[in-house]
């Protein structure tokens, strides 16, 4: 999966943003098991996912006080 800029994520509404959010969410549990377990097949991905996330929150931020 490529990473995901952050123009299109702003093209996005909030709530598609939340679902994205807690997919990733969800995956970053499951990696972290994987990764205490030694079966992580992507060690990189980690990193990635957490990025992600954060790029979601910072529009979701972004857009929140766009609307204020």
């Amino acid at each position: 999966m490529a990473t995901v800029k952050a123009e299109a994520l702003r093209a996005k509404t909030p709530d598609e943003l939340k679902i994205q959010l807690l997919e990733l969410k969800k995956e970053q549990f499951n990696l972290r098991f994987q990764t205490a377990g030694g079966q992580v097949e992507n060690p990189s991905r980690a990193r990635v996912v957490r990025r992600e996330i954060a790029r979601i929150k910072t529009v979701l931020g972004q857009q929140a006080s766009a609307a204020k």
